[in-house]
């Protein structure tokens, strides 16, 4: 068995070569057709590493990618080891794009501060009491961030329209005519009552100035009284015509009788009440 050697890939792409076969397993696959050599002309762009730290999605995903990829136990975290591994992640992108680089950079200054820390002698603290952890404000953030890293993931396996699924659209094709809903005899009372019910709550007074005159209504008492004795007083007026017609009818009464040209007599007290011309001597 002949035993691999070690690809290196450094800043600058240089490649070392590795054996042609390894137990005639193929070292890669290049469209479903395996391939037992490396070529030879192989070239690896300087900014390959890029695309590795690019693909987390912060200093947290890249910590938290570190500790499951070793297994470290994350209540108890080799802070030396992580530092180690952080580090040289970060030193590939440092020198390539250092506005990617500057928030792990950040992250690098917490993990430095965090070990060196855990090189001091413990503070004393009152008995009964556990001293403060250096690295319990990055295992809380990282649990946290962790938390919502998984809640993601279970929401993005839910079904997404546009990815997962389409809405249905159905066209039907209308007519151009168009069809009005039909109307029984129970809508249309309805209706009409409700349009009498609102012209009720809306009523408008028209008031009109009727002029009435003292000197017809006079002509008019000494016509019915033409050709008569006596006539009652109460035949001279006619209340269906209002109050209005009733009041200058008593009015042109008592005209007449102030400009005596007729008699108003009463044979006796309570006796009902007669109208004649007043006589005039010929």
């Amino acid at each position: 068995m002949v035993v691999p050697a070690a690809t290196v890939i450094d800043s600058n792409a240089t490649l070392t070569s590795m054996p042609q076969v390894i137990d005639q397993v193929a070292v890669a696959r290049l469209y479903g057709e395996p391939l037992f050599a490396l070529p030879q002309d192989l070239y690896i762009p300087p900014d390959a590493l890029e695309v590795f730290l690019e693909a987390f999605e912060g200093p947290l995903d890249l910590l938290l990618y570190l500790i499951r990829k070793q297994n470290f136990n994350i209540l108890d975290i080799p802070m030396a080891g992580l530092t180690r591994q952080y580090l040289s992640y970060v030193e590939e992108i440092r020198h390539h794009n250092l506005e990617l680089a500057a928030e792990y950079l950040l992250m690098a200054a917490m993990l430095i501060e965090i070990k060196s820390r855990m090189l001091l002698p413990p503070k004393s603290v009152p008995e009964g009491q556990e001293a403060d952890d250096p690295r319990a404000e990055l295992v809380r953030r990282l649990l946290e961030y962790e938390q919502m890293k998984l809640a993601a993931a279970r929401i993005n396996q839910l079904p997404q329209l546009g990815r997962d699924f389409l809405r249905a659209q159905v066209y039907v094709e209308q007519s151009l005519q168009p069809r009005f809903a039909d109307v029984n005899i129970a809508e249309l009372q309805e209706a009409w009552a409700s349009i009498l019910k609102r012209a009720s709550l809306i009523q408008r007074h028209k008031i009109t100035r009727e002029e009435l005159s003292v000197r017809e209504h006079m002509s008019m008492v000494l016509k019915a009284l033409q050709g008569q004795r006596f006539v009652e007083f109460e035949r001279l007026f006619q209340p269906e015509k209002g109050a209005a017609v009733l009041v200058v009818t008593f009015i042109a009464l008592l005209e007449l009788a102030k400009e005596t040209l007729i008699e108003i007599t009463q044979a006796e007290a309570f006796a009902p009440i007669y109208v004649r011309l007043a006589y005039t001597p010929s």
